[in-house]
């Protein structure tokens, strides 16, 4: 199509998506399109419509535990045990393939530097028959029914009678160490996990529609989520009317298109918001935006990298195997039908928020002709 409205509209007409909107900002331009309608049959599709992120959720939550790091209160190698006593003595499978109680003790302490880079031993791989994952699945649960968790110490001590699927630092697995990463920035800060993301990160970078709950009075902008078919999950009064039990740091904030794209800008000036504060060290920005694992540490996952990197909270190209893979390219990818995107290395942003549900880790085909449109745009 020749604009971004009209690869949108697109997706409508044949019936993929009610709605959706897509952002690509680069130069100092931003392109930004609604199309379609926020329901089924319900009002017109809008530039500052309300989505559920999901997992574009994890890039935000790695850069608040930088934010940690950088005040002194976590570092890097810091073992989690002293934040996180609950799994001060992991066991794990003897082999990926063996049954939940063929343990042995875990070689190390997790260390932080593990959840940032998904490489703890908690999980999903590629494989998910494996005998232990079967065991996390009911403990890891789906990210996008927020009211499907307990609390977050219940589910911590949930958590800590399954065996880890590999020894610290062995293999990218998906998913539960961005959770992981919640409950580590509440203790860590004495905070709640909502309250620290709207001071140190939604507050000073103008990010005024972003959080875990959508008000009443913001919920005219919230859209309807669906399964493919378009089968209604979770109307805006739903699971996002008010603050779930347990704040997922993997899954659980909704938001705008430009709050998202006020995150990425802040990473792309190397830690600096537009009003010119700083949040984040430029070396903070480089290590979350750098790739960080082994090429067997990669084929663990691999069902999700499709052949790229993994920093810390996001996926980072390392390899060009299609035209949107540009080397350093840096965010990730939401199971409610989200992207979002940026590439340092030219200063493009590029945002595609939809409001149904991916059917697996492999990105459906209307999302990557939106990453080769963003890939080609001028």
């Amino acid at each position: 199509m020749a604009d971004l409205h009209g690869l949108l509209q697109g997706y409508v007409d044949d019936g993929a998506l009610p709605g959706a909107v897509g952002l690509v900002a680069r130069d100092g331009r931003v392109e930004v399109a609604a199309a379609g309608s926020m329901a089924v049959g319900g009002a017109p599709m809008a530039v500052d419509s309300i989505f559920r992120f999901a997992s574009i959720t994890k890039p935000i939550a790695a850069a608040a535990v930088m934010m940690l790091v950088e005040d002194g209160r976590l570092a890097l190698g810091e073992p989690i045990r002293t934040w996180l006593p609950e799994l001060a003595d992991p066991v794990v499978v003897r082999t990926p393939s063996s049954e939940p109680d063929d343990v042995v003790p875990a070689s190390r302490p997790i260390t932080v530097y593990d959840l940032l880079t998904s490489t703890a031993g908690y999980g999903f791989p590629s494989d998910f028959s494996l005998p232990a994952v079967q065991r996390l699945f009911p403990v890891q649960r789906d990210g996008r029914d927020v009211r499907g968790f307990p609390e977050a110490d219940v589910w911590l001590a949930e958590l800590a009678q399954v065996p880890m699927l590999y020894q610290p630092g062995e293999a990218y697995l998906y998913d539960t160490c961005s959770t992981l990463q919640g409950v580590l920035i509440a203790r860590a800060s004495g905070r709640s996990l909502p309250d620290f993301l709207a001071e140190r990160v939604f507050e000073p970078l103008g990010m005024a529609d972003t959080a875990f709950e959508v008000p009443a009075a913001k919920r005219d902008r919230l859209t309807s989520y669906y399964r493919t078919g378009l089968e209604l999950v979770d109307g805006p009064d739903g699971q996002w009317s008010s603050l779930p039990a347990f704040p997922l740091a993997s899954a659980g904030l909704a938001g705008t298109a430009h709050d998202w794209l006020a995150f990425a800008r802040m990473l792309l000036a190397g830690g600096v918001t537009g009003g010119g504060r700083r949040l984040l060290s430029a070396e903070s920005v480089r290590l979350m935006t750098s790739d960080h694992t082994t090429a067997a540490q990669r084929k663990v996952g691999e069902l999700f990298l499709e052949g790229q990197g993994w920093g810390f909270g996001g996926s980072v190209d390392i390899t060009d195997t299609e035209p949107w893979n540009v080397r350093g390219r840096y965010g990730w990818v939401g199971g409610t039908g989200t992207t979002a995107h940026l590439v340092p290395s030219t200063g493009t942003v590029s945002i595609l928020l939809t409001q149904v549900g991916m059917d697996s880790p492999v990105p459906a085909a209307w999302m990557r002709d939106f990453w080769r449109y963003a890939a080609t745009a001028s």
